[in-house]
């Protein structure tokens, strides 16, 4: 069986290692909390490594806001112009940072499994049907 490619795998948040099972039982903008599957469906990955592991994802999550506040500033600044008021900055900062904490969440998460875990690099050869 051909594997997905990692990349497609990460962005529909499959098992970094089999790239076939679901990471979350939930949408992402659902009216349902988002919850993640113990172990992936297909080969019994265990996505929290130890406990307290998904810790990690606010850094990652953190880094994403901190990215986003800088790309929604530049923006804001480019379409308005706006110099004195930093309150048109403030409002649409935390807009947008609200209205993607869903897709934070889950991309914190996933990004942590797939790149900053060294348990499941070696095990990147996995091959399970």
């Amino acid at each position: 069986m051909v594997k997905t490619p990692q990349l497609q795998a990460l962005l529909h948040a499959k098992c970094p290692r089999c790239r076939r099972g679901e990471m979350f039982k939930t949408s992402m903008y659902g009216f349902k909390s988002q919850k993640m599957y113990d172990n992936c469906p297909k080969c019994n990955l265990r996505y929290e490594i130890e406990p307290g592991y998904f810790y990690a994802a606010m850094y990652v999550g953190y880094a994403f806001n901190v990215a986003l506040a800088v790309t929604v500033g530049i923006v804001t600044y480019l379409i308005t112009g706006e110099q004195e008021s930093p309150w048109i900055y403030v409002i649409t900062i935390f807009l947008f940072s609200l209205v993607l904490a869903p897709l934070n969440f889950r991309y914190s998460r996933v990004i942590l499994l797939y790149w900053l875990s060294p348990k499941i690099k070696y095990l990147e050869h996995y091959d399970h049907d």
